[in-house]
């Protein structure tokens, strides 16, 4: 187990890890399409798409509703919006961790001003 572990961000993050479930989302925050629609999208069986929506259903980016006898699949732009927030929390940690090794390789390496009002 890793430290600081998110299990729903593991799913998260595992769900749009693949093209194809991406393509699912993108087109599902569009609009609403039925599973049969959307594996006509795609050179795989109607089975694998399937799967990729219950993927993506069990991450929380998509929801499914009946209608008669379709399937139809939404995506959860609270979810999209989750994981942006993840990535900027990210990105902040590592530009921290940038600022820190600019900070120290200044500190190791003077400007040409600072070397001017040195007396050596």
């Amino acid at each position: 187990m890793v430290v600081g572990s998110d299990p729903q961000a593991d799913r998260l993050f595992h769900a749009l890890a693949d093209a194809t479930r991406r393509d699912i989302v993108r087109h599902a925050l569009g609009a609403e399409h039925s599973v049969s629609s959307l594996a006509r999208r795609y050179p795989v069986s109607f089975a694998a798409v399937q799967k990729h929506v219950a993927v993506l259903e069990g991450a929380g980016l998509v929801t499914k509703r009946r209608h008669g006898r379709e399937q139809l699949v939404t995506a959860d732009v609270h979810a999209i919006r989750r994981a942006a927030r993840l990535l900027d929390e990210l990105e902040q940690l590592w530009r921290d961790r940038i600022g820190r090794i600019e900070d120290l390789l200044a500190a190791d390496h003077p400007t040409e001003t600072q070397r001017a009002g040195d007396p050596r």
